[in-house]
């Protein structure tokens, strides 16, 4: 019995059911095939020009649902059905080549491919996800039929891909078939493309798992194509995943503690906001210590070779304020511009973000100089994030207040220039060391107070993590894709 969570109450065909049973009007719908119209007028792929780079929407044919994994399952053996089409990354699908004509047809969501269970050859067997084996029961051949629909092939079967018994409910399974043309067996891929309108309304956060309790997160992606994510607490807490949706507490950086850092945190081993980056066969991360409220801070490096807790070697002081400052030294940033040039962004509140340059041979300070690229005459700013996109760097900042918990009012804003020190400015122009911003993220419904983010370049674009506050008070992962309008501006999806 499928566990029922999170998406209400599955169609009865998603449980198991006799399996030789065929609507009566099966015969009728057949023969009307060949003369139906196809009911979407989008260009779809065609077995000739599927692009094995590029993700797909599986739409089908009598029903005009999209092919989806069941309540967002990342396990083995979760069943496959068709669920209304929203787009997200559990009904998102790529076509790895097995040679010969055949695919294997892969999750975007939990990295599995399309599997008939137990590598039946039966009339009705379901079709699950399973880890990818390149089995015969796993690869499929994509015929073309009319209209730009296609039909999918077992291998192993020889049997097609269809909604089970003709059902058009959300959560109708997935079967194979004996081939009979059937517009329950005809498919329409629908290639997705980075979008270039906003949505009408922000977002919710991503659909995540596991331990997703974190503030401040930050993240990179490891060697082996999985995520590191640090965050704000003891020792700065760790969190791993291999596929963005599921995460585990991995341990801390420092389980043994941080008395160096003890002269800036009143004896406390909570460090802040620390920004990681994995580079040249090393991870780097830099972290802040202070207090609440006030701007005698300091920011540090650490190194490792693996990531893991306990493996983190301190680097030392890289900058530090002193409450005669009119800065704080804390949320850094590493950027990395396009000569190679190494910059750290920081800082909260009093005059507003600072960056200083840095010696990539060392990962400290090159110089003394520090530029100011970002304020608000002593208000609420904090929390920089710097990337590039195109010939632009967007520099990401959160407005307002955070720590609040479900009280709390940080947004998202950002600005652009076309060179790392900028000056950045804002979709009207207006320069971000005068206040300016445009709004990219802000509270919305059970959403409260998005932000400290970051963004991370993965194959699939651009992606913003962030924290935000449920009503309860506990901060929360967050993530979004990021996409850009035709002006270049970023928006939140």
């Amino acid at each position: 019995m499928l566990a029922l969570t999170g998406r209400g109450t599955p169609d009865e065909d998603v449980r198991p059911r006799s399996l030789t049973a065929r609507p009566p009007f099966q015969g009728t719908v057949v023969a009307l095939v060949a003369v139906c119209h196809s009911l979407v007028a989008a260009g779809p792929a065609t077995a000739a020009t599927i692009d094995t780079n590029a993700s797909y929407v599986l739409v089908n044919r009598h029903s005009g649902k999209a092919m989806d994994v069941y309540d967002f399952a990342t396990s083995d053996g979760a069943p496959i059905v068709q669920w209304a089409r929203n787009d997200g990354a559990w009904q998102q699908w790529q076509f790895a080549d097995s040679g010969g004509g055949y695919y294997r047809l892969r999750s975007r969501h939990s990295g599995k491919v399309l599997d008939v269970a137990n590598r039946s050859t039966a009339d009705g067997a379901n079709i699950v996800q399973w880890s990818d084996l390149n089995g015969a029961n796993q690869q499929f051949r994509v015929i073309d039929t009319d209209n730009g629909f296609v039909k999918l092939i077992n291998r192993n079967s020889g049997k097609a891909l269809e909604v089970w018994e003709w059902s058009t409910a959300d959560g109708g399974r997935l079967s194979q078939y004996i081939d009979l043309n059937g517009a329950n067996q005809q498919w329409q891929l629908l290639k997705l493309g980075d979008p270039t309108t906003p949505p009408p309304a922000y977002p919710n956060p991503g659909y995540v798992t596991g331990d997703v309790n974190v503030h401040d997160p930050e993240v990179t992606k490891t060697p082996s194509g999985g995520y590191l994510l640090a965050h704000t607490g003891d020792g700065i807490p760790l969190k791993t995943s291999t596929d963005r949706t599921a995460w585990r507490n991995a341990g801390s950086a420092f389980p043994g503690g941080v008395p160096w850092a003890h002269p800036y945190t009143a004896g406390s081993n909570t460090l802040w906001a620390p920004d990681i980056t994995y580079l040249n066969g090393r991870y780097y991360m830099y972290y802040s210590a202070s207090t609440f409220g006030s701007n005698h801070s300091a920011i540090f490096l650490a190194t490792s070779t693996t990531g893991a807790s306990g493996s983190w070697s301190n680097q030392g002081l890289v900058i530090e304020s002193r409450s005669s400052d009119n800065f704080n030294a804390i949320d850094p940033n590493l950027v990395i511009d396009t000569q190679g040039r190494w910059w750290l962004d920081f800082g909260s509140f009093w005059s507003g973000i600072k960056m200083v340059q840095l010696d990539p041979s060392t990962g400290k300070r090159l110089d003394t100089t520090v530029r100011s690229v970002a304020g608000r005459g002593g208000g609420a700013i904090e929390a920089p994030f710097i990337h590039r996109h195109g010939q632009y760097y967007y520099m990401l900042v959160s407005f307002d207040l955070c720590c609040r918990g479900a009280d709390s009012t940080y947004r998202v804003m950002v600005g652009r220039s076309t060179s790392v020190t900028g000056p950045y400015v804002d979709r009207n122009g207006v320069a971000l060391t005068a206040g300016g911003g445009t709004q990219l993220l802000a509270g919305h419904g059970d959403i409260r107070g998005p932000g400290h983010q970051a963004v991370l370049a993965d194959t699939d674009g651009d992606i913003l993590f962030y924290h935000w506050y449920a009503g309860d008070g506990s901060s929360r992962l967050g993530i979004n894709k990021i996409g850009y309008d035709a002006a270049g501006w970023p928006f939140v999806y």
